[in-house]
């Protein structure tokens, strides 16, 4: 049976042109469309306010941007929230000295960052706000098993939040690049290529939950691809969680077409003219705009002893003055009230 997309398509353009529809040439060419390196004084800036927070002794679940003072760098976070709800949605901000400071210390500077972004969300069923990306030995094969906690190579995707964040305490040995791709170029070349594929992406394709349920809802959601809604394509993605899915009878199951649309949509996703990437150093804290965004991590090899292996800390955030979301994103988000949406809700 012909699925119809639920969204008014007529209004799509032809052509997205704005700066989050960056090919990776030129991001790789242009450093500096992504990447900022913190000034002495700005570290400085982060130190005060990082000491001030754990001088309350507080939760650091708790931080607000009151308990984190800042004098200097507001004013680039103004720059930055910018960046990613209107710009190329991608900033990295390098130099952060991690290696002198204590990973309490250290999740200080990054949790008081995110307070002047936005507010954290869960990021599981245990409502944990601060994640741990790491290798903890998952099996990336189980369908309750969540990738991040794997060595293994991820595919590109969006996470359940408006923005991702993510801070470098250790890097692997090899590998463990991060990957990054604009949702709007992927747009831009499968209308150029195959338009009648690309309509597919808006039907409601089912997402795997992965055992994080919330009461009463079904083990999945059911959110396009592509979602366009005032004015704005918003993408939410995950492959492996996309064809997990299929083993629940009552989502939808994906034609043929569906799934050659998805395997363009990979490949075009992988194509080093779309995608770029970066190796995180320890220090740099990357910032990703899920809506325009998608991202990834090739796999890699850990150092043998425990404290040297790859360990990254990981925030989701909701910021004000963000877009609008469409009502199928509360099957994910619970709420889709800006500054105060996204997030793993297992809880009515």
């Amino acid at each position: 049976m012909e699925i119809h997309p639920m969204q008014d398509l007529t209004t799509l353009p032809v052509e997205f042109i704005g700066p989050a529809a960056w090919l990776g040439p030129q991001m790789r060419a242009e450093p500096d469309r992504w990447l900022y390196t913190l000034t002495d004084v700005e570290v400085q800036d982060l130190e005060h306010a990082a000491t001030h927070f754990m001088s309350l002794q507080q939760d650091i679940r708790t931080i607000t941007k009151a308990a984190f003072p800042l004098q200097v760098f507001d004013r680039h976070i103004r720059k930055l929230r910018q960046c990613l709800l209107r710009g190329t949605g991608v900033e990295v901000l390098r130099g952060l000295p991690v290696a002198d400071y204590t990973q309490n210390f250290a999740q200080a500077v990054f949790c008081g960052i995110g307070a002047h972004l936005g507010s954290a969300r869960s990021q599981n069923a245990a409502g944990d706000v601060l994640g741990h990306v790491r290798d903890i030995g998952a099996d990336a094969s189980d369908p309750n098993s969540r990738i991040y906690q794997t060595c293994e190579r991820q595919t590109f995707h969006t996470d359940s939040a408006d923005v991702v964040g993510l801070l470098c305490l250790q890097d692997a040995k090899s590998g463990g690049e991060s990957l990054l791709v604009s949702a709007e170029s992927i747009y831009n070349r499968m209308k150029a290529l195959r338009p009648d594929l690309l309509e597919k992406l808006f039907d409601p394709i089912a997402t795997d939950r992965r055992g994080e349920i919330p009461e009463g809802a079904k083990p999945f959601v059911e959110i396009p691809v592509f979602n366009w809604h005032e004015g704005c394509l918003t993408v939410f993605y995950q492959r492996q969680y996309i064809d997990s899915a299929q083993r629940f009878e009552e989502a939808m199951q994906l034609s043929t077409e569906h799934v050659e649309a998805l395997d363009l949509f990979d490949s075009l996703a992988n194509d080093p003219e779309l995608c770029f990437s970066m190796q995180l150093q320890p220090g740099d804290m990357q910032f990703v705009y899920n809506h325009s965004q998608l991202h990834d991590r090739t796999g890699f090899l850990d150092w043998p002893t425990l404290d040297k292996r790859r360990h990254l800390l990981r925030l989701w955030l909701s910021m004000e003055d963000d877009r609008p979301l469409p009502d199928v994103f509360t099957q994910r988000y619970g709420s889709i009230e800006i500054g105060n949406r996204g997030g793993i809700v297992t809880e009515p």
